[in-house]
């Protein structure tokens, strides 16, 4: 079994999809105005409008809820991407910090609240887990 992909619901497809380029300067597949996809190596990041809901059952997911997931996203350099953020008046919960488990990170919030962790492992430890 392999994760592909995340799905966030949104009440602004535009906004948010425009938010995730600019952090990830990954380009967007549209497939209609209420779904796009943002395809990097190892998984897909799809966001889509609450319209969308009612086609998995309704009231199945609510926009801009989320207090439990952190979307991770495996960086070269962690603190030149909080240096590249700042200019995109990024929501940063948590500045470029070494975790206990050997990443160095940085926590921010994306314009829906969900938040968003730029890792990289940094020690030994850190980079042999990250290995596939």
């Amino acid at each position: 079994m392999n994760l592909v992909s995340i799905r966030m619901i949104t009440h602004d497809v535009a906004r948010l999809v425009a938010f995730y380029e600019g952090v990830t300067a990954v380009p967007a597949r549209w497939s209609t105005p209420d779904f796009a996809e943002l395809v990097t190596e190892a998984c897909t990041l799809a966001i889509a409008s609450e319209r969308t809901v009612a086609l998995f059952g309704a009231d199945s997911a609510r926009p801009a809820a989320n207090h439990t997931v952190i979307t991770e996203f495996r960086v070269a350099d962690v603190d030149a991407e909080y240096a590249r953020l700042t200019s995109l008046d990024c929501a940063f919960v948590q500045r470029p910090t070494t975790m206990p488990w050997g990443n160095r990170s940085l926590l921010f919030r994306d314009p829906d609240g969900n938040l968003i962790n730029f890792f990289t492992p940094v020690t030994p430890d850190a980079v042999r887990r990250q290995e596939r």
